[in-house]
């Protein structure tokens, strides 16, 4: 399997690379800064270069030829402002699923957050505000297309050891954290589960192993 993951040098991003490379598929990750390449050929991927804030959506597609799957694992990231909330985690998203329409790729699997889908509470900060609501549009953007899409909305994220136990649902779950490694895991079991697709699911860290959190979904 052919994956391309936008946001290819994303902390998620390496991760999922290094699981798909560690049983033998192929991951390109896009990545916007050069420098970036050898993050992400370490953890098994394949670097290509391509800003998703300036690319056109014939570029993109081109480099979606031969792909079985995207995964969509970009974000403005901290320290950026509301504007690049809408120009990365909006916007490059439907680029992405636009491109992957114009090119047949038909399984796509975009990680979003908890919270997105829903306004801001009142009084929240601008910035996380802004990046709600572009999480929010993105999802509203590729529920309206003609993909075989899956979107996961992890909770906080953290960089502690992947635990394998999860509590994965669909929407509310209660707040709580994940592992980043244990997103990259369900990112691949989704991948690998063409029966999620349609399905909005929440991510956080519990008790059920990540097979078995899968197959519960499918018995619903």
């Amino acid at each position: 399997m052919r994956v391309v993951i936008a946001g290819g040098h994303g902390k998620i991003a390496r991760l999922l690379e290094r699981r798909l490379a560690e049983r033998g598929d192929r991951a390109a990750g896009l990545i916007r800064n050069p420098d970036h390449r050898a993050g992400v050929e370490a953890a098994g991927g394949e670097a290509v270069v391509c800003d998703l804030e300036s690319a056109g959506v014939e570029e993109v597609a081109k480099l979606l030829e031969g792909a079985d799957a995207v995964v969509f694992a970009a974000g403005a990231g901290p320290g950026s402002g509301a504007a690049r909330k809408d120009t990365v985690d909006k916007g490059a998203s439907v680029l992405m699923a636009e491109a992957a329409e114009r090119t047949g790729v038909r399984r796509f699997v975009q990680i979003s957050s908890i919270g997105a889908g829903a306004p801001p509470e009142e009084g929240t900060d601008e910035v996380w505000a802004a990046y709600i609501a572009a999480k929010t549009a993105a999802e509203d953007d590729l529920r309206g297309r003609d993909l075989d899409w899956t979107i996961l909305r992890p909770g906080g994220l953290t960089d502690a050891p992947a635990t394998g136990r999860v509590l994965l649902a669909q929407p509310p779950v209660p707040r709580g954290a994940v592992p980043r490694d244990d997103v990259a895991a369900v990112v691949v079991a989704l991948l690998d589960e063409p029966r999620t697709a349609g399905m909005t699911l929440e991510l956080v860290g519990g008790e059920a192993p990540i097979a078995a959190a899968v197959r519960a979904l499918l018995e619903e």
